[in-house]
């Protein structure tokens, strides 16, 4: 079927829609930007820059998709930003565009970002992403697939969220959140696994005692993070998923990994 565009909607010349688009009362489409089949603009949404999004995303009223960067280093050219497939982007979400010429900001799919969620310049999101009300991300984050973050939650620039981790609501992450753990707090520190998490997401109970083992070693064992890193290596299973995960996460860590709570 052809899109379905309302009489008020804006639609730039250049800009491509993919079949079954939706486009509602007052909403914008920019010039440089392709909407995928069977994505859905409501009211007063505004898609611009370059954009790139996959098919049967939602995006509700008055959130502001591909704006520029507001990195105060941006020197022109042409930087973008590219979404997967079924996102949805409720009321007020901004997502901002990369800052350097040819570089994109990233989402992946099946992600649910709630009202006034910011994403900034560069940040690279994964899959299956849960940011509830009013969660910021600064530029160059970095979320791994199945993370959820909590309202309010803020994310220092450069940081990285590690698969399947938490991030309460109203905490303030400075370092990087390991895979599997919660953190709460200001600054946020490591209080425990993600235990109901990782159950809805289908983790058995070897699975469980292979991240409590991996939790016990680098926070509870009274040991520095090298001497904690070393063992979680040596480790019997250190081979498994879950202790391989973490590993390479934290041999990646530039910002050093987020304490545990005292």
């Amino acid at each position: 079927m052809a899109a379905k565009i309302h009489a008020t909607a804006i639609i730039e010349s250049g800009a491509q829609l993919g079949a079954d688009v939706e486009v509602g009362p007052y909403a914008y489409v920019g010039p440089q930007v392709t909407l995928g089949e069977g994505t859905i603009l409501h009211h007063h949404a505004s898609v611009e820059g370059n954009t790139v999004l996959g098919r049967a995303c939602e995006i509700f009223p008055y959130a502001c998709i591909g704006g520029k960067t507001q990195d105060l280093k941006f020197k022109g050219g042409n930087p973008g930003l590219r979404i997967g497939d079924r996102n949805v982007f409720r009321e007020y979400v901004s997502i901002h565009c990369a800052t350097d010429d040819g570089d994109f900001t990233r989402i992946g799919s099946h992600n649910v970002l709630l009202a006034t969620c910011h994403v900034a310049h560069d940040c690279v999101l994964g899959d299956s992403i849960i940011m509830s009300n009013g969660a910021v991300l600064a530029g160059h984050v970095t979320v791994e697939n199945h993370v959820v973050i909590g309202g309010y939650g803020g994310v220092h620039q450069f940081c990285r969220l590690g698969a399947f981790a938490m991030l309460s609501a109203t905490a303030k992450l400075v370092h990087d959140l390991p895979p599997y753990f919660i953190a709460d707090g200001t600054p946020a520190e490591v209080r425990a696994i993600n235990k109901v998490g990782l159950e809805r997401n289908g983790f058995s109970v070897e699975q469980l005692d292979r991240v409590k083992q991996i939790y016990r070693t680098l926070y509870r064992d009274g040991l520095n993070r090298s001497q904690a890193l070393e063992k979680l290596a040596a480790h019997p299973e250190a081979a498994s998923a879950e202790f391989a995960r973490v590993l390479a996460f934290a041999k990646a860590s530039e910002r050093g990994l987020a304490p545990g709570a005292k």
